[in-house]
Formats: structure tokens, sequence, C-alpha cells
């Protein structure tokens, strides 16, 4: 009687064991895709961006902003024109983008220039005073450079002056 009863509790351990189905490995971890090689010294950081241009007839000039990697855009007035009774604001634009490649390099892709106005029609009224209306067009340098941060670079030279820009590393 023994034997029934023991064959009967070997076979209830083999179901049982059988019920339970293996432990399953969890699958493997999802390839993570590449991102470009940035050193950390390179997050996180903010960079002065100057651009200076003599002039030989006005002399000096320069426009500096502060800001991290990407894009950046500045619009300043820089004086006014005089088309018929009105004085029409000239600005001067900075637009660009800063991509950190290392600790010491970048590439800038950027465009310098200013706005200039251009009668698009002009009339005399009563009295001899005269109405217009004006359209604005932008003109200027858009261009991509490599540059080196803490070293100035000539962007743009003639007879009637020079262009340079200097891009630091403001560290922490």
């Amino acid at each position: 009687m023994k034997s029934p009863r023991l064959l009967a509790l070997a076979w209830l351990c083999a179901v049982a064991c059988q019920a339970a189905p293996p432990p399953v490995a969890p699958p493997p971890a999802a390839p993570v895709p590449a991102t470009p090689a940035v050193a950390a010294d390179t997050q996180n950081v903010n960079y002065s961006v100057r651009v200076e241009w003599r002039d030989t007839k006005k002399g000096t000039n320069s426009l500096q902003l502060v800001t991290c990697d990407g894009n950046f855009n500045l619009n300043t007035i820089s004086g006014t024109v005089t088309l018929g009774d009105a004085d029409i604001p000239i600005t001067v634009k900075l637009q660009g983008a800063l991509t950190v490649l290392d600790a010491d390099q970048g590439r800038l892709q950027i465009f310098l220039g200013r706005t200039v106005p251009y009668p698009t029609s002009f009339s005399t009224g009563p009295g001899a005073k005269g109405n217009g209306s004006y359209s604005q067009m932008s003109v200027g340098l858009d261009s991509r450079f490599i540059v080196t941060f803490g070293k100035p670079l000539v962007i743009q030279s003639d007879d009637n002056g020079e262009v340079a820009i200097l891009i630091k590393r403001l560290d922490k």
C-alpha cells in the first residue's frame, strides 16, 4: 500500500512543479541611441559673444551678448536716417547659433548686418509738405566659422575697416 501512495505523492509533486513556469530572464535592454560626445565640462556654460567693427570714418563700434550654446538674436537701433520729413531708425542685427564642439572650439553660424530704409513712394502735399512711404532691407554678412574660444577671429576686412568676433567661455 505504501507504493501506490508514494507513487501518487511523486506524481502530485511532478505535476505541481510543472504547473509553475520556469523563471524567465528579462529581455535585453534596448540599445541607447548614439549622441554626440560633448564633454561634461562644456555643458551648462555661458559664452560671451562680442562683435567689433572698425570703420575708418566712424571709429570702433561693438555688440556683446551672453548666451549658452544654441540660437541667439540681438537687434538694436544704431541711428536714424531722414527720408522726407521722417527720421527712420536703422537697426544693427546680430543673429546666429553657437554649437560647442569641445572645451576649446565651437561652430558659429552668424548673420551680422543692419536694416537700410529705402523710399517706395514720395509725394508733395499741400504747403509743399512731403509724404512718403518706405521699406526696410536687411544687408550684411551671413556665414559659418569654426571659432577658438578666447581668440579673436577677423571675419571681414577691407579698405573701409574690419569686423572681428571674439567668443569667450565664461566658466562658473
